[in-house]
């Protein structure tokens, strides 16, 4: 999708910044020497220790509270979509390199930056999804959205409604890798994590409200990136990186070039794994999903075939390891090829529907919407998902802004981390910054957590002792 040619283009040394968001400023590389531990190698362990990661080890990935360890949860996909974003980062990076001899020269660590910055992006590309994966933010949206939230957003902006009733995962990760809460401050906000990596993390740069005749279609606009809570910091962000601003609204902004691979290294994982996991828990013949990948593949006819199978998932295994290493090789180069028209903000298309082999993908991809996210028990707890996301919005909402302060007002709210409440020196919080506190707290629960305090606070379960 070619766009209106920016005046001028943004540029690789300020796109790789190091500066630490908020203020730190940037670190340069003086060494010939590579880094043994580089600032972008530290944005990945910061998201590898933070307790915002570690909860994706239980939400699911697509088979919400799964009773087999062989599905894959969000930790999961995270942790493959972050191999998957280093090698392609790396390999696109190499490949500007020896197309470029004043960038290798500038940059002489550039292909390593560019990995270790897509791989610490996509780690953390999942961390703001709430309980019961994408129908959890469509829950939540769906309570912001109803009768019974009326009384609580009654009194917002539009921008500020829009921000609730469009709830996405995507702003909701922006805002818990950048945000302190004010209860307990550290001085440092969220994971203080590199600008560029915070660019690169950001897939779509524009927030919830912008008029329809300011979109173009393109693929950075299909969601959006931040909170009105976080609209002066993305600005922050984007301006230090370089970033071009789209003339079409105000606070919309080009993607940072290596968003791209991010979104492409999420592409090539779940359409390839989340296949797989259909696979294997029987929801489609094994046979038929092994021919797909073998011609997604494409061997020629004469080429060696060394290994003996005992079990169909070991050649699943090897085919889909093979696909992946595939896949990554020719999106990089679709990567290297558009880079020009991507510093320029020409180029606002996903990487991955270039490569041939996309209508196949596309295929094993509805296969698994059919067989997989659309399977009855996903649907039952995708179903129930939405009483207990929305049971504890209500629950929540009302005990914070009950005027009576009630007894059950206050046992609720006891039951809060302090960091989710408008107390100390969050005492004097808007209603909409308290409102996003209680989404935050909603939405940090695993899909565990979210049903069982449901059931608690309902009554119908009470919890074992300690």
């Amino acid at each position: 999708m070619k766009l209106a040619t920016s005046p001028a283009p943004m540029s690789w040394p300020r796109l790789l910044s190091r500066r630490r968001y908020p203020d730190q400023p940037q670190l340069h590389v003086v060494s010939n020497a590579a880094p043994v531990r580089g600032a972008f190698v530290q944005d990945y362990d910061r998201v590898v220790f933070s307790s915002a990661f570690r909860r994706l080890q239980r939400q699911a990935q697509n088979v919400p509270l799964p009773e087999t360890d062989f599905v894959h949860t969000r930790l999961t996909h995270s942790l493959e979509t972050a191999c998957v974003g280093r090698s392609l980062g790396r390999l696109g990076g190499r490949l500007l390199m020896e197309h470029d001899a004043a960038l290798a020269e500038e940059l002489p660590f550039f292909d390593a930056d560019c990995g270790d910055i897509v791989a610490a992006a996509c780690l953390a590309h999942d961390i703001g999804n709430p309980p019961f994966g994408h129908a959890g933010e469509d829950a939540i949206a769906a309570y912001f959205t109803s009768p019974a939230a009326e009384p609580f957003v009654r009194t917002l902006s539009a921008a500020q409604r829009a921000d609730l009733q469009h709830f996405g995962g995507n702003a909701a990760g922006f805002r818990m890798l950048t945000h302190t809460y004010a209860a307990h401050s550290s001085g440092t906000a969220g994971l203080g994590l590199t600008y560029a990596t915070l660019g690169a993390f950001t897939k779509y740069p524009r927030p919830s409200q912008v008029e329809a005749t300011a979109q173009t279609g393109g693929a950075s606009e299909k969601k959006f990136g931040h909170f009105q809570t976080e609209a002066a910091r993305f600005q922050h962000v984007a301006q230090d990186l370089g970033l071009l601003p789209k003339a079409e609204a105000p606070g919309f902004y080009h993607r940072h070039p290596l968003a791209f691979l991010v979104e492409a290294a999420d592409d090539i994982c779940y359409r390839i794994i989340d296949f797989e996991d259909a696979l294997k828990l029987g929801l489609l013949p094994a046979e038929e999903g092994l021919q797909r990948l073998r011609a997604i593949l494409a061997d020629p006819a004469d080429r060696p075939r060394t290994v003996q199978w005992h079990d169909w998932r070991e050649e699943l295994g090897y085919l889909r390891a093979r696909l992946i290493g595939k896949l990554v090789a020719e999106t990089a180069q679709v990567f290297a090829r558009h880079a020009p028209d991507l510093l320029t903000g020409d180029y606002d298309d996903c990487l991955i529907q270039e490569l041939e082999c996309w209508p196949a993908l596309q295929e094993i991809q509805q296969l698994s919407v059919q067989h997989l996210y659309r399977s009855r028990p996903v649907l039952q707890i995708e179903a129930a998902g939405f009483e207990v996301l929305a049971g504890l919005l209500d629950a929540f909402l009302h005990a914070a802004f009950d005027p009576s302060a009630s007894a059950r007002s206050r046992k609720l709210l006891d039951l809060l981390p302090a960091q989710y409440r408008a107390l100390g020196p969050q005492a004097d919080l808007p209603a909409y910054e308290q409102i996003i506190l209680l989404t935050d707290y909603v939405g940090a629960l695993t899909d565990q957590n979210a049903l069982s305090l449901f059931r608690t606070i309902r009554g119908i379960d009470l919890p074992k002792g300690f």
